[in-house]
């Protein structure tokens, strides 16, 4: 995180904004401490829009994999031996030990414990493929029936596509929708910030977008406000822009 940006999160808090995080990894290790300093006694949005968790009261409002996906997903990983991991809203499972799992664990800030998927109990609200962009092209055009998938990158593993798969329906928008909702809030007041083409759901329903300067090309076209690169501060620009228009 840029060093500019806890000195924008404590103005804005200051001006009254609510803060939450919006983000594809789930609600445990770095994320989570993440969203603790934005607003540790808030809503946020994690796993796109499968976990929404309020931190302060232990609330969720997260979806669940269906156990028909679920074995679906749990049968093609094996027939294929792709990578995939299953996440409840604490914990999260994967079977293969690989290079990319491994450095996967190190981004989300955990240890890695490859161990059978049976070893986390159900429910589980989200599931991800962790693949070559080769890989990920070819499993796009795959059936995932009754799961909603969409494509992520991530510049500390470059050489990977994560495949996230939630319920039908829901994403980073209905998250969004959630959090606003429980802020007694319209969706014309929320400003979302990004960069992934995981966060275009969110980013074609709220009043404001801002979109950093290392954002996907596709979300370009989405946007009211271009800040710096994510590396640069961006998110500290975006910050100090919605306090600006609030």
């Amino acid at each position: 995180m840029h060093e500019s940006v806890w000195p924008a999160v404590a103005r804005a808090r200051a001006s009254g904004l609510h803060l939450a995080i919006c983000s594809g990894r789930p609600a445990f290790g770095k994320s989570r401490d993440y969203a603790a300093q934005l607003d540790p006694t808030g809503w946020h949005s994690f796993q796109n829009g499968a976990s929404v968790l309020h931190l302060g009261s232990g609330a969720t409002r997260s979806a669940q994999l269906s156990a028909s996906s679920v074995e679906y997903l749990r049968t093609r990983a094996r027939d294929t031996g792709r990578v995939i991991e299953f996440y409840t809203d604490d914990d999260y499972v994967v079977e293969h030990d690989t290079p990319r799992a491994r450095a996967h664990a190190g981004l989300l800030g955990v240890p890695f414990t490859p161990r059978p998927y049976a070893a986390l109990p159900a429910p589980y609200v989200r599931a991800q493929w962790l693949l070559s962009h080769e890989e990920a092209e070819i499993t796009l055009v795959e059936a995932h029936p009754g799961l909603e998938i969409s494509a992520s990158t991530s510049p500390i593993m470059p050489d990977t596509t994560f495949l996230n798969m939630t319920p039908v329906g829901i994403n980073k928008a209905t998250a969004v929708q959630a959090i606003a909702l429980s802020y007694g809030l319209t969706l014309a007041q929320v400003m979302f910030v990004g960069d992934g083409g995981n966060d275009a759901p969110a980013m074609r329903i709220v009043g404001h977008v801002a979109v950093m300067a290392n954002a996907e090309p596709s979300l370009f076209a989405l946007a009211d406000h271009t800040v710096g690169h994510v590396d640069d501060g961006g998110l500290a620009q975006a910050l100090d822009l919605a306090v600006s228009l609030s």
